[in-house]
């Protein structure tokens, strides 16, 4: 069992498997306009949260959200689904690709085989799509990997009933109904009017605030917290930067180009200039998590490491402060 499915390699696991399950249906979508359409960019510090005895720093909405909005702006109906048993949850992925209906999944991380060791930890939101099955080894297309690979029956149902914060529960989703035509300019504008208002929101955890208050903390974890825990919190928030999806710059990246091809879609050059404000506001996030590697490395020179890069998170927050002002009266 097989479908005539096209493997598209993307830079974030959710975009990736909802822009190509819209190909696979006859929509070109491209991931950043996934991305941007359902509102995907997002900053929230979690301190009631706990990952890896550390807590959770994410640059992005809720896994699951991103597919909900876009189809819901777009017109496109959805169907998601979690089961009690791997028993069932085999039934119901069997009986969608016999129909030839690739399936998104959401799965864990840590007992992926194709990844390699070092990106195999426990985070239970990452996403792929299950196209097809030859005997016992379902055919996978992961879109952050530069092709396509297979697990078995057993190896996929580790995965989707992995433990723990965000545990799946075989969650399996896919697209059932489509409008004759998108109507990508009213959902442009509806998911960048969203994505101003997490990013600006009056919250102490949330967006702007977020990023700020990270900062303060930051200032704060090498007396209050001690080196060794200090350094094992830089390195969550790094590692949920730079290894879970695309992280704080990556997706920063992700967005100019949503912003750019949105540009032309709703001719208004503003977005064109807002793109390559985006951009630079991407770089200032990869100095950082460098940076911020460097020192839970212990390979930072300088005393008063933890304040330099407090200071760089402060000054991003600020940049994208004014960024989301202007983009809200862009619109």
């Amino acid at each position: 069992m097989q479908s005539k499915f096209t493997h598209n390699q993307t830079a974030h696991c959710e975009n990736g498997v909802v822009s190509n399950l819209m190909k696979f249906n006859g929509f070109n979508v491209s991931e950043p306009m996934v991305f941007g359409i359902g509102s995907g960019l997002l900053y929230c510090y979690l301190p009631f949260l706990k990952v890896n005895h550390a807590p959770v720093v994410t640059y992005r909405i809720m896994p699951g959200q991103i597919f909900k909005r876009y189809a819901k702006r777009v017109g496109v109906k959805i169907k998601k689904e979690k089961f009690k048993s791997p028993e069932q949850a085999k039934i119901r992925l069997d009986q969608n690709i016999k129909n030839n209906n690739p399936v998104g999944l959401q799965v864990g991380v840590y007992n992926l085989v194709y990844f390699p060791d070092e990106y195999r930890f426990h985070f239970n939101a990452h996403n792929l799509i299950v196209y097809g099955k030859n005997d016992d080894s379902y055919l996978i297309s992961d879109p952050v990997m530069e092709t396509v690979t297979t697990l078995t029956d057993k190896e996929l149902e580790k995965v989707r009933f992995a433990k723990g914060a965000f545990a799946p529960k075989g969650h399996m989703y896919y697209p059932t109904d489509f409008p004759e035509t998108l109507n990508l300019e009213k959902a442009i504008i509806k998911g960048i009017k969203h994505t101003c208002r997490d990013m600006l929101a009056p919250m102490p955890i949330l967006g702007v605030r977020g990023i700020r208050l990270t900062a303060k903390l930051i200032r704060k974890w090498p007396k209050k917290k001690g080196i060794k825990v200090a350094n094992h919190y830089l390195g969550q928030i790094v590692r949920m930067q730079e290894e879970i999806g695309t992280g704080g710059g990556g997706f920063r990246y992700i967005y100019a180009a949503f912003l750019q091809e949105s540009s032309k879609i709703l001719n208004n050059e503003t977005l064109a200039d807002l793109s390559t404000e985006m951009t630079a506001i991407g770089d200032l996030w990869r100095d950082f998590a460098l940076d911020a590697s460097r020192i839970y490395k212990n390979r930072k020179a300088k005393d008063d490491a933890y304040n330099d890069i407090a200071s760089q998170l402060e000054a991003i927050a600020s940049k994208e402060e004014v960024f989301f002002k202007k983009l809200k009266k862009a619109v």
